[in-house]
């Protein structure tokens, strides 16, 4: 179990400097693809309900795709952390400016008096936030195991998506008996479904 965590370490790591060498220009380029490949989707077009995530770090910023998918008339949910008991509570979102606070763990999240709870029960589609996945689904997060967490409560008709650039997909995860796949990647390239 130390030897996975080790790896996984040290991947984060590694993808952190890969993502540091790219430029601005680069990077705001590949997540724009990334987000246009996303709004060609059919399981997010198709979906009402989408769990979002503001992006931390090595993950993919999700700024834009947040506001545009106000604008396809989505309702966007959106975590709370509880880090005392590594716990998430999922939010409606109305609104960036107004409906966000900074959260405990230094990432804005919703303002749980000002949005509305939601169940897992009703999420179309979870794009689900990492720092490295392999072509299998295996991903790396940010090693809190929120999301590995959360996965296995979404009914099985809730797609697992993640956002990620091609320098982010590594040949193999290391995965422990408690991390969770991802059911489909989406890259500046391409549409990745598990294997």
């Amino acid at each position: 179990m130390e030897d996975i965590q080790e790896k996984k370490r040290d991947l984060r790591n590694h993808i952190a400097k890969i993502l540091g060498a790219i430029s601005d220009k680069d990077l705001t380029e590949y997540t724009r693809k990334i987000e246009n490949r996303l709004f060609e989707f059919a399981n997010f077009l198709e979906a009402k309900i989408t769990l979002l995530y503001i992006h931390h770090n090595s993950e993919v910023n999700t700024r834009e795709i947040i506001k545009r998918s106000f604008d396809y008339h989505k309702i966007v949910v959106l975590p709370a952390f509880n880090p005392e008991k590594f716990e998430m509570k999922l939010f409606k979102v109305d609104n960036l400016d107004a409906d966000l606070i900074l959260g405990e763990r230094g990432i804005q999240e919703p303002h749980p008096s000002r949005c509305k709870n939601i169940s897992i029960d009703v999420i179309d589609i979870a794009i689900i936030p990492g720092v490295a996945f392999d072509e299998k689904g295996g991903r790396i997060g940010s090693g809190e195991g929120y999301y590995d967490r959360l996965i296995p409560n979404f009914p099985v008709t809730t797609r697992k998506v993640a956002l990620a650039l091609e320098s982010q997909l590594i040949q193999q995860a290391p995965m422990g008996s408690n991390d969770k796949h991802v059911d489909i990647i989406i890259t500046e390239e391409r549409i990745i479904y598990k294997i």
